[in-house]
């Protein structure tokens, strides 16, 4: 089903716009576009952009027709024939009325730049998923309650199905770190004064100079630079 119903398109608007909008509105919206796919993306794009209506600046009116006008820039037709196709009754009116080409091209600007316009692209930038989490929360909810009251068995194992597959937490990614150690000046200098220190208390200990015991509590000493930083 690709058109747009009375209650789908309430839920989206915000409340002070909700009062203006009757049946009549939404049957003129669902034969405002003949092409099925376009009427779909139409329908999506009312109920997914809605909000920007929340400063309640704009009518009504005018939003369905910029939305209307940028779900044909999003299928990639150029301004004017976003234009041309949203508002063919317009283009009809401006070539009776002998406009010039020039001119109905600065209408069409001056339309694509519109603040109710821009806004709504703006909306276009933002992730679908983000946009919609409201709905994503309500399939949540109708799976739930499908998996908890549905008669049919099959129904309710395809909706704890459906709830494992979205609701399952991340897989555990595996991090390989590489830690190398990069030799200094100060850990040379350590490697050399032990190595003399061994050979010293080598020395020592033939000659008998000194003991076991002694060199076991030997400390170590090292002259080192310190630079600061």
């Amino acid at each position: 089903m690709d058109t747009l119903t009375l209650d789908q398109f309430k839920q989206a608007l915000p409340a002070h716009v909700k009062k203006n909008v009757n049946q009549a509105i939404i049957d003129n919206v669902n034969t405002l576009i003949s092409e099925p796919e376009m009427r779909e993306a139409y329908r999506d794009n009312l109920i997914s952009y809605a909000h920007v209506l929340k400063n309640g600046k704009f009518k009504l009116s005018n939003y369905l027709d910029a939305v209307r006008y940028v779900s044909y820039k999003l299928m990639g037709n150029t301004n004017i024939d976003s234009y041309s196709k949203a508002f063919p009754e317009k283009i009809t009116k401006f070539q009776k009325q002998g406009v010039a080409s020039k001119d109905i091209a600065s209408y069409v600007t001056a339309f694509n730049k519109s603040k109710l316009v821009n806004l709504i692209l703006e909306q276009t930038l933002v992730p679908s998923w983000v946009l919609n989490q409201d709905l994503y929360q309500k399939a949540l909810n109708t799976q739930a309650d499908l998996m908890l009251s549905a008669r049919s068995e099959k129904v309710r194992s395809d909706a704890a199905n459906s709830l494992l597959t979205h609701l399952k937490q991340p897989e555990t990614q595996k991090i390989e770190l590489d830690i190398g150690m990069k030799e200094d000046s100060s850990i040379n200098a350590l490697r050399a004064s032990t190595m003399e220190l061994v050979a010293q208390q080598k020395m020592m200990l033939k000659a008998g100079a000194m003991h076991a015991q002694e060199v076991a509590h030997s400390k170590l000493i090292i002259d080192a630079e310190f630079k600061e930083v």
